[in-house]
């Protein structure tokens, strides 16, 4: 894909021979493709591959109309099978790049650690440093560590555009990458490695990367938990002992200071069923079962392995009194079980304690197994009875150990399955489960209406519902009902409590997280929630008092909730029976915060100035009332749904509302670039946690204050930023038309990448029916990226007008404040990657051309304005001047990117217009795979 391809692996050694960085890497990849293609596509394919990416790369330095139209009519020209083949070429490429991108910077992190200097800017080893030269004590520090948890949530959606097999070969390219930049190969040996790059090229490219088939939820399930098995159990313990080693490095070991385990997983996968009618109560169950399974089967394997190594025999050392009491105790489970006693490892105690613990789990993992099998009652005996137990017997394991002088094989493997066993328990992940709120208020209305003599629920105002609500919590039989006269929803709605309760009786609380209430209006909306949990046993009051089994979450995620947060939180704070059952289930309250429908519903800047102002009203809230609160961040992906990088993200939370704890959404398509490769995923968590770490310095000393003449001026920017955002979306005649008809949204709704429909109610073109998903991924395949910086501009222009002052003023809060950094930061990120030469030529799809000029000429008209007040603010010359990495990053694959999206509005265009259904389905296919690649090029979707 060069104009010199070399013709065998022998050249494209020499190519690696020439430097060992990022470029060669990439030039090694790339011609290990074009070889591949050489040999293995259609005969044009090369040729059109490389003409289309030489001609493009022309008309980014000059613009030269001849020349477009000329590229344009070779595009019409080509079949759609051929057009295929290209797009898949350039969907490889950037696959490469990506791997390339992803390796040179884990191999630059470790050449950094080798030499011995101070680490990168959030690093543990940047991060520990600072503290100590602030002069905070260990102690204040420990306390600070016992605070933290740190808790990412895997969702399914928005979209994930790339199959697993595909990961799994980029995986394997990585790793013998890595292995020809550091082991020591000679001639044949690196020609070996060369030749099984081109082998996995070769593989890569006669592999559809397309689903065939939309994947079920149980498919993302499978795809969540891939990220586990094949990286996070094996980087979680690595970030671990990484924050030991920048604690000891600083502190020193006589500091004696601890690093409690405060990684904690959640996921919706399975459990989100908020407009996804594909996730069923049976869905939530099985998902359950799916992470019970697989943490069992890893700490099986785990165990196994130790029982290999810890063959420490008596008498040439004794193990701790406590161990040997425990191993006496264990004769009887086996005789229990078994009927006979264990003859194996009579001289080597620590082999028999774990030969016992395997017995046990593989029980468990019998039961969980017979249970997915649908066998619910000849399940075997024996086992574990929850995690807490697995973990003792590794406690005594270690403390034996450390007894009879053995630290150092404590620390080793089973401290890292410690820490695993610690971080996942039996439960893997925390599933949250998430439900509209209409839907809880319609189930809770018909149990109200069955009741004889019951009143009108729905006729209730606010005060009412929830004085009725509470009572019905308290009592002890609230309802008299037949399940099976239900309506079918309502029937759902209680399985999904019931399942739940069925589940966390058999597990542990953990299998479940949070019930998240999206489109959360009202404190009755929480309330009702509450009493569909009672109904299943999971919540209200006994001869012991209250009791909750259950943790709520209301979301707020449009403009208008987001201003009325502290209304609803105080209603419910201040009700009785609510406030009991808080404090019954640990009196910590979560409260989510949408990203995506406030952006979608006010734009960026509205959104943002929203966001944070409803963190420091909630944090207020509840700290006057002396409980602890946790906010759960729905970010996207994309700047355009909440997203960035997650280190300043967390910086710029306000002060003092991060206390030791983050909960933040990690979308689909995030997921394979920060966590398929184990070495990635360690640097991702370790830049979050550090990012935590910052950001929690408020539990051990008072932060200053936000700013209140800055306050003053966001408030005034967000309340502009609105004006101009809702004055195109909402009143600009034929925008929405705009928007379906020159993205290609429709397309997106047909590609096989989630299960979640794209719209909420089918066949609804209004703004409101929209998921933020397709609405962010819609303007991100036409390079638009609208949703991430629209009205940005305008409103520091009409706020700064032509003062000086007001200029130096926005200056100093871009320097001196974390948040405007960081918004303006991810502004900057998004104005980048948009490309409004590439916008104007989707143009060519809408029906009415002159009403489609004219709003393309205010959204190019905005894009110009906010990249001149951006600079300004932020003192640059050009975007992302002071991120050159990033930047060379984003502008390698416009080389690519460019004809894709030309191949993309020329597709469109055919597909749209075909009558034939047999020819449209041929045009279908290179668009979808064209949806693919633009989506790989710019490293999101939605």
């Amino acid at each position: 894909m060069n104009q010199s391809i070399p013709d065998g692996t022998q050249e494209g050694h020499q190519v690696l021979d020439q430097g060992l960085d990022l470029e060669r890497d990439i030039k090694l990849f790339t011609a290990l493709l074009g070889e591949v293609l050489r040999e293995h596509s259609r005969k044009r394919v090369l040729v059109i591959v490389e003409r289309l990416r030489d001609g493009f790369m022309q008309l980014r330095e000059q613009e030269d109309a001849a020349l477009r139209e000329k590229l344009m009519k070779r595009i019409d020209a080509v079949d759609p099978q051929t057009i295929s083949e290209v797009i898949r070429a350039f969907t490889i490429f950037f696959g490469l790049v990506n791997t390339a991108e992803e390796l040179n910077a884990y191999l630059s992190r470790m050449d950094r650690i080798s030499s011995g200097e101070r680490l990168w800017f959030g690093s543990f080893d940047d991060t520990v440093r600072q503290f100590h030269a602030d002069g905070v004590p260990p102690e204040k520090f420990q306390d600070l560590l016992n605070h933290l948890i740190y808790l990412p949530v895997f969702t399914a959606h928005p979209t994930e555009s790339k199959r697993r097999t595909i990961s799994d070969a980029f995986r394997r390219i990585f790793l013998i990458a890595q292995g020809l930049h550091r082991q020591r190969l000679n001639e044949e040996e690196r020609v070996e490695q060369l030749q099984a790059i081109l082998t996995e090229i070769q593989g890569l490219w006669k592999t559809d990367e397309v689903r065939v088939h939309k994947p079920q939820v149980i498919d993302e399930v499978r795809q969540g938990l891939h990220y586990f098995r094949e990286s996070l159990f094996k980087a979680v313990p690595e970030t671990y002992r990484n924050l030991e080693k920048a604690i000891r490095r600083c502190y020193g070991p006589e500091s004696a200071l601890q690093v409690p385990s405060f990684i904690r997983f959640g996921s919706w996968i399975g459990g989100d069923r908020d407009g996804n009618p594909f996730v069923k109560p049976e869905t939530t169950e099985l998902a359950v079962r799916m992470h019970h399974q697989l943490v069992l089967e890893e700490y099986h394997r785990r165990v196994i392995a130790l029982r290999r190594v810890l063959s420490h025999t008596v008498p040439i050392c004794q193990p701790s009194p406590a161990f040997m009491d425990s191993l006496d105790a264990d004769e009887e489970y086996w005789l229990e079980t078994m009927g006979q006693g264990l003859r194996r490892f009579a001289s080597e105690p620590y082999r028999r304690k774990l030969a016992i613990m395997d017995h046990r789990l593989v029980a468990n993992l019998d039961r969980v197994r017979a249970r997915l099998r649908g066998e619910h009652h000849a399940v075997p005996s024996g086992g574990y009875a929850g995690d807490r137990e697995f973990l003792a017997d590794l406690y005594l394991i270690r403390d034996s150990l450390i007894h009879h002088g053995d630290a150092n094989a404590a620390a080793g493997a089973l401290q890292d399955l410690i820490r695993l066993a610690e971080s996942f328990g039996f439960h893997l992940v925390h599933l949250d489960c998430r439900q509209e709120s209409t839907r809880h208020t319609q189930a809770v209305t018909e149990l109200f209406a069955r009741q004889p003599g019951a009143p009108y629920y729905e006729a209730f105002d606010e005060d009412q519902r929830l004085m009725a609500l509470a009572e019905s919590i308290a009592h002890p039989h609230p309802f008299i009902f037949e399940k099976a006269t239900l309506t079918p929803a309502t029937r759902e709605t209680l399985e999904v409590f019931e399942v739940m309760a069925r589940l966390t009786a058999e597990i542990g609380r953990g299998c479940f997280g949070q019930y998240v209430i999206s489109m959360t209006h009202t404190a009755s909306h929480v309330m009702e929630v509450m009493l569909l949990a009672r109904l299943a046993g999971l919540a209200g009051r006994d001869r012991q008092g209250w009791f909750c089994n259950i943790q709520i979450s209301p979301l707020f995620e449009t403009i208008e909730d987001l201003g009325h947060i502290d209304a609803v939180m105080t209603a419910l704070f201040d009700n009785p029976t609510y406030s009991a059952l808080l404090k019954a289930s640990g009196n910590r309250q979560e409260v989510m915060l949408g990203y995506s429908d406030s952006c979608k519903d006010g734009g960026i800047l509205c959104a943002s100035w929203n966001l944070y102002e409803a963190q420091r009203k909630v944090i207020a809230l509840a700290d006057n009332r002396q409980v602890s609160c946790r906010l759960f961040h729905g970010r996207g992906g994309t700047i355009g749904r909440g997203g960035g990088p997650t280190h300043e993200a967390i910086l710029a939370q306000p002060p003092d509302t991060v206390h030791g704890q983050i909960k933040f959404t990690e979308q689909g398509e995030v997921l394979s670039y920060r966590y398929a490769n184990p070495e990635t995923a360690r640097y991702e968590l370790i830049m979050g946690i550090s990012g935590l770490i910052k950001a929690s310095r408020c539990l051990i000393a008072p932060p200053p204050p936000d700013r209140k003449d800055y306050l003053g001026i966001m408030d005034e920017l967000a309340r502009l930023g609105e004006e101009g955002y809702r004055k195109l979306v909402r009143e600009t005649d034929g925008f929405l038309d705009y928007f379906y008809e020159c993205t290609p949204l429709d397309a997106i709704a047909l590609l096989n990448i989630g299960s979640r429909p794209s719209h909420r109610k089918k066949g609804d073109r209004a703004l409101s029916s929209i998921r933020a998903i397709p609405w962010v991924f819609g303007w991100g395949q036409s390079r638009t990226t609208l949703p991430a910086w629209f009205s940005v501009g305008q409103a520091i222009e009409r706020w700064r007008g032509s003062d000086p002052e007001r200029l130096a003023k926005l200056q100093r809060m871009y320097q001196e404040w974390p948040y405007f950094r960081a918004l303006l930061s991810n502004t900057q990120m998004s104005l980048f990657k948009a490309e409004m030469h590439i916008a104007r030529e989707y143009l060519r799809l809408a029906q009415d051309q002159r009403q489609a000029a004219a709003i393309y000429g205010l959204i190019d008209a905005e894009y110009e304005r906010t990249c001149t007040q951006v600079l300004n603010v932020a003192g640059l010359r050009s975007l992302m001047e002071d991120t050159p990495e990033l930047a060379h990053s984003l502008v390698r694959r416009n080389l690519y990117l460019d004809p894709l999206n030309h191949i993309q509005v020329a597709v469109l265009g055919r597909y749209r217009a075909e009558q034939d259904e047999a020819l449209e389905e041929e045009w279908l296919d290179p668009l979808l795979r064209s949806i693919n690649a633009i989506a790989a090029g710019m490293r999101n979707t939605g």
